[in-house]
């Protein structure tokens, strides 16, 4: 049955222990990978599996914050990829968002913040989709289907990434784990948000089928599941 909204699929980097996180507050997996020898012996991989991912990419202003897209940049490599930013405090700057629309094809601002730095900004490849009150998931990926996007790929935090699963609008997860352990009670998973706390809550959990796994050089293992419909 074809389905009016995209089709999802949750694609992230992780620890054996399911950590997206190299730990708190700044501390990322990306950036830290060349630091880090495990990490950096067969990050390569996840690199050529990013580049094969689809042409429309789900984060938030958070992540990218994180990643210093509001810093200075002397020089931006554009990609044929188009980004939906959630990014409702904001984290980011007219800066980060200048960045961002040098890097990308389309760049999509999706928030419920009135004063959102995007709302003003009139830029030919920047689109601002604004919620009243907060933001409506199932709604957003309704509207990005009308407007062309067929496939997006989830790279977000824990938390959005629990909310997303609970909302039942993941459909696919493709996972590389790296062959470390991370930790700590605060270190940011897969997934993170609210926890179950009644039988009732147990209906949220997402059952998977395991779609195929391979092993990659590095002692990397790359898992990809489809997520049972409800």
């Amino acid at each position: 049955m074809k389905s009016n909204r995209t089709f999802n699929t949750l694609f992230m980097l992780m620890s054996v222990d399911g950590k997206i996180c190299t730990g708190v507050g700044d501390r990322d997996i990306d950036l830290d990978s060349k630091n880090i020898k495990s990490l950096r012996e067969g990050r390569s991989q996840y690199d050529q599996l990013e580049l094969e991912t689809d042409l429309a990419s789900f984060n938030t202003g958070k992540v990218m914050e994180k990643m210093g897209w509001n810093e200075s940049k002397t020089s931006i490599k554009k990609i044929p990829v188009d980004f939906i930013i959630v990014d409702n405090k904001p984290h980011l700057t007219e800066r980060g968002l200048r960045n961002l629309c040098k890097r990308v094809k389309k760049l999509y601002i999706v928030t419920s913040n009135s004063n959102h730095p995007a709302i003003k900004m009139q830029i030919e490849n920047l689109e601002v989709i604004y919620y009243d009150d907060k933001v409506d998931f199932t709604d957003l990926f309704i509207r990005l289907k009308t407007v062309g996007i067929e496939r997006v790929t989830i790279q977000s935090g824990g938390t959005m990434n629990t909310e997303l699963v609970r909302a039942c609008l993941i459909d696919e997860l493709s996972l590389v784990v790296a062959p470390i352990l991370v930790g700590g009670s605060k270190t940011s998973s897969l997934l993170d948000g609210v926890d179950i706390v009644s039988t009732d809550d147990l209906s949220s959990i997402a059952d998977l089928d395991l779609i195929n796994v391979t092993e990659m050089s590095g002692s990397y293992i790359h898992y990809r599941y489809s997520v049972r419909k409800k």
